[in-house]
């Protein structure tokens, strides 16, 4: 970087090199920004919103936008956090997400995200939607119910693993994740359990066979560290503990 260049993320100068966009720069400062389909390893997706942030009186993804500088970036402002907790709480209500009953319960990034953001109830009605669990393959269960459409297995499949095992169908409250084999079912696929698709699930959706509640309550990812401070599972980065956190 020729020239120091900064932005101002609550009041806090972050530096920045040339194509950051504003979670990059943060990520790298150690200022945590929630989100969820992020991850620094793949291209930024912009898809679950969580990330947003104020920008001069704006509201952007954080993954997606270019830092510019001396641009003022609201993170943890009142107005951001409640846009955050009702992208949430629509996340919640639009699957089945049973936080007692879920085998990553505590190693969540969804739950982590939801409980630093301070949603402490889904405020919508549940929409209960039908959906199968694919439990074809020898080594991976895929529960539908709990898939948020991050597309982060999309991207690891397509642009790590190069299977191209899964995808995205439909649109709007219609998109759904979808297996690409001759039987739409994983175990038909080339899908195995040491591809890189296998290990970025935030959620419970992709679950490894044989490892249910793996770890005790207490000892879980975020029972010891809240997300603002691990950062996430799957490269998502460290980030420093916040006042939220």
């Amino acid at each position: 970087m020729s020239e120091t260049a900064s932005f101002l993320l609550d009041g806090m100068e972050i530096a920045f090199e040339e194509g950051d966009t504003i979670m990059d720069a943060a990520l790298r400062a150690g200022a945590y920004i929630p989100h969820l389909c992020h991850n620094p390893e793949f291209t930024p997706h912009g898809s679950c919103r969580v990330c947003i942030v104020g920008v001069n009186g704006r509201h952007v993804s954080a993954c997606t936008q270019p830092a510019t500088a001396g641009a003022e970036v609201e993170n943890n402002s009142a107005g951001v956090m409640e846009q955050r907790r009702n992208l949430l709480q629509m996340l919640f209500v639009e699957g089945n997400h049973v936080c007692p009953g879920c085998e990553v319960s505590g190693s969540c990034q969804l739950q982590a995200v939801a409980y630093y953001c301070n949603m402490l109830s889904p405020h919508y009605t549940h929409f209960f939607p039908r959906r199968e669990v694919d439990a074809s393959h020898p080594d991976i269960v895929i529960d539908f119910n709990r898939c948020i459409l991050c597309e982060l297995c999309v991207r690891a499949s397509r642009d790590v693993d190069g299977k191209n095992v899964f995808s995205v169908s439909g649109r709007g409250i219609g998109s759904h994740l979808v297996i690409n084999s001759p039987s739409s079912k994983l175990g038909d696929s080339e899908f195995a359990a040491t591809d890189k698709a296998a290990h970025v699930c935030p959620v419970g959706a992709i679950l490894h066979r044989n490892r249910g509640y793996g770890r005790p309550i207490g000892k879980r990812l975020y029972d010891l560290q809240p997300v603002s401070v691990v950062g996430d599972m799957h490269g998502g980065g460290k980030a420093r503990k916040t006042d939220n956190g």
